[in-house]
């Protein structure tokens, strides 16, 4: 039986998550940083968003940028988050912890994954899943943990260079956990991904770059990450949504 690509939006703010929303994405993960592969929202972005979506909405629980092996204090952090997150009635929160040796951090993701699920909340497991030791031990612990899905790019830096990798794990998966593949899917490469992998679900962030509104620039200052443009930010687009999502189910 046919059974239609769903996609889920990497929203970057709550103005993405309504774009999302209205370009017919089923859930979003929300997050912020994703110039750093994203960390975790602020408290008043989910709440928000929460108020005015009508999808699901998963938040993304990463304390930091940077590697998947966490301290005992941004354990705790990540324990708080999930707590806003229930609080705030979200659908599910996305997680990932490893270990030093690159295994799959089962007693700790295991925590988490428990508290999110014994309040009714879906787990995904992010791409920690990407750089771990061995991708098959490791979707067998995640299956173990009790999550739904993993997000993946295959182990490579974008989807459709770790097509292979992905089309193996949807075949070791067997019906017992979704594989959703990320990373570098757009309007342009989406079927192929599709039809290659047999996947059937997907994420992207589907965004593009706006220019500021101000009239006034100074031209002589730069913040943070010396090649950012202070005056450009980016977001999702609804036609961009719409069209991925369509070119997803061979439309």
């Amino acid at each position: 039986m046919y059974q239609p690509v769903t996609l889920e939006v990497c929203a970057n703010s709550v103005t993405s998550a309504i774009a999302a929303q209205q370009g017919g994405a089923v859930r979003i993960e929300l997050c912020e940083n994703l110039n750093e592969a994203g960390t975790t929202p602020s408290y008043g972005q989910i709440i928000l968003t929460r108020r005015l979506l009508e999808i699901k909405v998963y938040t993304l629980i990463r304390p930091r940028g940077g590697d998947f092996l966490y301290t005992d204090y941004e354990f705790e952090i990540m324990l708080a988050d999930i707590n806003n997150c229930i609080n705030a009635g979200c659908d599910g929160v996305v997680i990932g912890m490893l270990k030093k040796d690159g295994s799959i951090d089962k007693d700790r993701s295991g925590i988490l994954a428990d508290l999110a699920r014994k309040h009714g909340l879906g787990v995904t497991f992010h791409r920690a899943f990407d750089i771990c030791s061995d991708y098959y031990q490791a979707l067998e612990d995640i299956i173990d943990i009790g999550c739904e899905r993993i997000l993946t790019s295959g182990g490579k830096t974008t989807a459709m260079e770790g097509a292979g990798t992905i089309a193996h794990l949807v075949e070791k998966a067997a019906g017992r956990i979704s594989i959703m593949a990320g990373s570098g899917i757009n309007e342009n490469n989406v079927g192929d991904l599709v039809r290659f992998t047999g996947i059937n679900e997907i994420h992207t962030s589907a965004k593009v770059r706006n220019q500021s509104r101000m009239d006034y620039h100074n031209e002589h200052i730069m913040m943070g990450n010396r090649y950012h443009d202070l005056y450009t930010f980016e977001s999702t687009d609804i036609e961009r949504v719409k069209e991925i999502l369509a070119k997803a189910n061979g439309q």
